[in-house]
């Protein structure tokens, strides 16, 4: 099987995109980390499969997979880049947005993109790409999450205090002193501790100031990236939620290893995020 890809980052938060709507693609858990090596295949920390909705109300499917081979439910980094490589690759007859804030007031040529937990909006605009990630998720049982007592959707994991919220995928936040501390082990205590069915993306955040925050997330099945568009607008949810942070009056600046992105939580509760994704190089590959 012969497949033609294109490699694309967001915040260095880097894809393997296939346009499985012209080309057959069937991928196999063992043969998706094979294409995940960095030193023996295409090296990516995730990818992304572009497919024809099943509902034709909407524009587009897309498929997450984890460098470990497992499916994931969601992936904003990798939903910005979806939103570049459906116009550019001419796969929409839909077209880049002239008012960047026209996204957060109509849907006039945004991309309705089906997920495993729902559908979001994404537009392409000059200056960058905005996605609607739609309302965090605090219910444990819809996370999931094992724990049922919640306090502001704060819990103690493995002796950690975390916020615990999803944005279509489990994230556990943990506000730190310090965003340079190791945090690999603090992560897997976290990750390992049987709260959570599905795993989780554990996010670490400085608070710098009122509208700016340091962040860096260690993913489940890849460790940690340069930037995760999804953590990020987790983490400002819950800092929104318990007052840390006012993002309903100015966008919150997140400030990633990557890059920086720009989330906001609009009247409706809705999470909009806005950054940047760009084209690597194209190929094909022999599986």
């Amino acid at each position: 099987m012969l497949i033609k890809f294109t490699k694309m980052q967001g915040l260095g938060n880097d894809f393997m995109v296939i346009d499985a709507i012209n080309q057959s693609v069937s991928l196999s858990k063992t043969q998706i980390k094979q294409l995940s090596d960095r030193h023996l295949g295409v090296g990516f920390d995730q990818l992304l499969l572009v497919e024809s909705p099943e509902n034709k109300e909407n524009d587009f499917k897309y498929r997450i997979f984890n460098a470990d081979g497992s499916e994931v439910e969601q992936c904003g980094n990798g939903a910005r880049c979806l939103a570049r490589f459906v116009i550019e690759k001419s796969l929409t007859k839909k077209t880049a947005i002239t008012e960047s804030a026209a996204f957060k007031y109509s849907v006039k040529n945004t991309i309705l993109v089906e997920t495993k937990k729902g559908v979001i909006r994404v537009a392409v605009a000059m200056s960058g790409i905005f996605v609607d990630m739609g309302k965090a998720i605090w219910k444990p049982k819809d996370i999931p999450f094992n724990q049922l007592k919640n306090e502001n959707a704060t819990h103690t994991v493995n002796g950690y205090q975390v916020g615990v919220v999803s944005m279509g995928n489990p994230h556990a936040v943990l506000i730190v002193d310090d965003i340079n501390q190791e945090i690999e082990s603090i992560a897997k205590k976290i990750q390992n501790s049987g709260d959570f069915p599905d795993g989780v993306n554990v996010s670490f955040v400085q608070i710098t100031h009122e509208f700016k925050v340091k962040l860096r997330v260690y993913e489940r099945g890849v460790g940690e990236t340069l930037a995760c568009g999804s953590g990020a607008c987790a983490t400002v949810a819950y800092l929104d939620l318990i007052g840390r942070v006012n993002a309903k009056d100015k966008d919150i600046i997140v400030d990633l290893k990557g890059g920086v992105l720009s989330i906001g939580v609009n009247e409706g509760d809705r999470i909009l995020m806005y950054g940047h994704a760009e084209f690597v190089f194209e190929g094909q590959v022999k599986v």
